[in-house]
């Protein structure tokens, strides 16, 4: 599971398990976690976090993409 990003409380992650589906990246909080995928930057899965905070955290995805792709496709290949 590697971590790909830290701000504030959440942690951006991928499992390492999860090749055959399209890029995305998880993101946890506490006992909080969502799915974002990464082309198109959409929620895919929330668990536990408000509208509000969905916002956030796809604001986050947006002003990471880039970053976040490159460490999905470095890390699982294209």
């Amino acid at each position: 599971m590697p971590t790909i990003l830290r701000i504030g409380p959440y942690r951006f992650y991928f499992y390492s398990h999860e090749p055959n589906e399209p890029p995305h990246i998880h993101i946890d909080r506490d006992n909080s976690s969502a799915k974002f995928w990464l082309q198109s930057p959409t929620l895919a899965r929330n668990l536990g976090y408000s509208a509000k905070e969905l916002n956030i955290l796809l604001k986050l995805v947006k002003e990471n993409q880039s970053h976040l792709q490159e460490a999905w496709y470095g890390y699982f290949g294209s």
